[in-house]
Formats: C-alpha cells, structure tokens, sequence
C-alpha cells in the first residue's frame, strides 16, 4: 500500500485500478491523507468517510471508476456546503447534485472533497474571507489563478488526479495556465449546467494532467439535459478517437497574436507563447496567416454584468451582508447598484454584440489563433491584481482579457503548458477555436504533448 496519491494522469489510475496494481480506497485514503497534510489551501471541505465507503465497492470498469473527485466550490454536490466561496452564504447546503455531478457518479468518480474558488467566481485569484488564500503549488507566495484556484493547485500539487472547474471569463483556462495544466473551455452548452444555471457566459469543465484526461471528462459529461435549455446534443468518442484528426491539422489557417488584439503581456511571457506557437504551428504543418486583430475591450461591461448575477445570489441578504464581502465584490456591487440603467444596458449589449462581430471576421480569416493564457506569470497569492506586466502598465481589465471574449462569443478554448519563465513559473498557451471544434482543439493539445512533453505535477 502506498501513502501517496498517484502523480500520473487520470486514464493510467483507472488502469493501475484494473490491473489491481492500486486499489480505489488506497487512492481515497492517500488522497485524505496528502490533503490533511497541505499547505497550499486548495481544499475547503472533506467528505472522507462517504468517500472511502464508496471506493470499497467502487466499480473500476467505468470511466473514472474508483477516482477520487475533487469539485469546485461552485458546483453543487448534495450534502455539501453551497456558499460560492463566501462568508454571506456560508450558511447554504446544497440539496442536489449539479448534472456533472451527477455524470462523474455514474461514470465511478468518488466525490471527495470540495476545492476553493474566489468568491462567486468573479475575479482570478484565489483569496476569501471565507477560506483565506490558496496557492500555487509551483511557488506558493504566488496564485494558483481563480476561480478555479483550489481545482488547479491540487491536480498541479499532487493532491488528487480529476478536479472540475468553470469558467465564465477563464476560470479553466486562467489557473490551468499558471499551474502548468490543461485546461479546456468548451463550447457553451456542450456540457450541461443546472439545476441552477447561474452566469450564462460560463461553462463547466475540469483542469487536467494530460489531455486524454479532459477528452474522457467531455465523454463523460457532455450532452443536452432538459434542465438546461442552451445544452446542446451529446457527441461521442472524444477519447476513443484523439488524434485521428492530427493528420488534418495541416489544412487549417492559423495565426498567432499572443496578445489577441487585446491585451498587454509581460515581454517573457509573450516571448515564451510566440516561441511556443511558432514550434506548435510548425508540428501542425498547418498555414501561417497573419491578421491585424484588434477586439473590443469587453471587460468593463462583462464585470457590470456580472454584478447582476452576483446580486441575485444574496438576495435580501443584500445590504446587511456587505461587509462579509470581499472587496472586489463588495465593489461591483456597489458600482452596479450606481451604474446600471437602461443606457448601461445598452452600452453592454452593443459590446457584446462588437465583440461576436469581431469574433466571427476573426474566423472567417482563420481556423485557429494562438495566443497567450496569462499576461504574465502567476502574480501574488494576496493582495491587489497587478496593472504592470513585466514593466508594461496596463489596468485590472487586462487579468481576463485574453480569456473572456471566448465566454462572450461561446466559442471553445484550450490552454496548454508552453514551458516555465525565468521565474520557474508556468506559461500558458491558449489555442482559440471555433465553436464545436472540442474534438480538434484536442487533437491539437494532443500534438503539443508530444512535441512538448510536460511535468504532470509541479
């Protein structure tokens, strides 16, 4: 028996599980243990007895058949605290599982413990009143991102293999980039959300050691519910057929714009993605197409938006629970309450529909664009997000501004591990797709690792 978690990928557990090299309840109780003994906060609730009953009689011939799950704080599992990270709501339990949730069962994930996220989701780093801050497992006075925080400093860290994640303005992409994960937004509707469907920009996913992880994660959880009216038709084979397509990656246009029209990046970091893009671009054998991409700015209205969302959650808890918030929260709120009128509205929608028009002329020249995840390295554990880049002033609206315009156009995304910076951190590489293009987007990642093969843990 070993005390360990296993520092491999998903898809070799589940093998180690019915070959009897390793048993579920010793990856549960390895799991239990590693968690009790971390530093980095990446976790904020345990269900350890319900887990280790499970793995007794786990069914290792499912997909995730005896793994231990780990499921971001905003994602309902019955039984479990439901408080979007904060301290207003953290009187909440949740009643039902979300359908992912409900999907990993079936599928023989062990729900284990609950991982942190920045409260409600709203900003990409990973600190709260209500659990304090998580860190990166790569440096630990650094984030691991948010708000899928708690989810990419466990896979990164070693402490569990499978941890889902959202992401309604990059919360996938954005900590699979610092932790040197991947990281896959799907197209919106591909994987179901619900019973409540919350931010209707975000998606839900997970972050992963190896691509062939996320494609069984899509497997497993894709497909129409009729508790969510914008789910779309079930696809199959993800797994099964990764990397039939690698041959066709050579028919796509492609460019690559680091900053994607934009964003300011630190000068290393968009010196490691336009190196990294070039070496990708080259193993596609795929067409170089230069464009002159310029996005509307979009954070502005996104955050605005956002607020309304945020304000429904804590119904008439509002304004008494003020102070329980964090300041970021507390803030959009209060500007929201301010700002948003019928010309507020307005002035949102036509970003909105700015930024799909530039979008759709953006692929009506390529296939693909590969860009940066991050504008930098991942920047303080605590404290104010960063306005400087590696010396390039920029303001808080360019944390996301890489990531959110594919959340406002619905489009699939993927970050991929491009190499470390001087700094010994993870650089993310974000290849940006056309809607419905998961299976390519993939197949692409699954090139990339083997052209560029990565550590799996930090």
């Amino acid at each position: 028996m070993t005390d360990q978690p296993w520092r491999g990928d998903v898809v070799s557990l589940v093998d180690a599980f019915r070959s009897g090299e390793r048993h579920p309840r010793e990856e549960v109780a390895a799991t239990l243990a590693a968690v009790e003994a971390d530093e980095l906060n990446a976790v904020c609730h345990v269900d350890g007895e319900a887990a280790l009953a499970a793995a007794e009689t786990a069914d290792v011939s499912q997909p995730f058949g005896g793994v231990p799950l780990a499921v971001k704080e905003l994602l309902a599992v019955a039984g479990w605290p439901d408080t979007e990270a904060s301290v207003a709501l953290a009187d909440r339990v949740a009643t039902a599982d979300g359908i992912p949730v409900e999907r990993l069962r079936r599928a023989g994930a062990i729900p284990t413990v609950q991982t942190t996220s920045s409260e409600f989701g709203g900003v990409n780093q990973t600190t709260t009143k209500l659990h304090g801050a998580t860190r990166n497992p790569w440096r630990t006075d650094r984030t691991p991102g948010g708000s899928s925080g708690g989810s990419a400093a466990g896979v990164a860290g070693g402490l569990f293999a499978l941890a889902t994640a959202s992401d309604g303005g990059g919360s996938i992409r954005i900590p699979a980039g610092f932790c040197g994960l991947v990281g896959l937004k799907p197209t919106f509707g591909r994987v179901p959300k619900g019973p409540q469907l919350g931010n209707l920009t975000s998606v839900e996913g997970c972050v992963s050691r190896s691509v062939r992880d996320t494609a069984r994660w899509l497997d497993v959880t894709n497909g129409f519910d009729r508790r969510d009216p914008f789910s779309l038709p079930r696809v199959e084979g993800y797994e099964a057929t990764l990397g039939d397509g690698i041959a066709d990656l050579a028919s796509l246009r492609v460019a690559i714009v680091p900053g994607l029209g934009s964003a300011v990046l630190a000068p290393e970091t968009e010196e490691i993605v336009t190196a990294a893009a070039e070496e990708l671009l080259s193993a596609m054998g795929a067409t170089r197409v230069d464009i002159d991409l310029r996005l509307p700015k979009i954070m502005g209205a996104w955050g605005l938006t956002g607020a309304i969302g945020l304000r429904k959650e804590l119904g008439d808890r509002w304004p008494a629970c003020a102070d329980d918030l964090t300041g970021m929260m507390r803030a959009s709120i209060e500007s929201a309450e301010k700002r948003i009128d019928l010309a507020a509205m307005v002035k949102a929608e036509s970003r909105r529909q700015e930024l799909n028009v530039a979008m759709a002329e953006m692929f009506d020249e390529v296939d693909v664009v590969l860009a940066a995840t991050n504008p930098s390295t991942a920047f303080d554990a605590e404290g104010r997000l960063p306005s400087v880049f590696g010396g390039r002033e920029s303001n808080a609206g360019n944390n996301g501004a890489l990531t959110a315009p594919s959340n406002i156009y619905g489009n699939a995304a993927i970050s991929l591990p491009a190499g470390n910076a001087s700094d010994g951190l993870p650089v993310g590489l974000q290849v940006v797709g056309q809607h419905h293009t998961e299976q390519q987007l993939l197949d692409i990642g699954l090139l990339w690792e083997r052209t560029r093969p990565w550590a799996l843990t930090a």
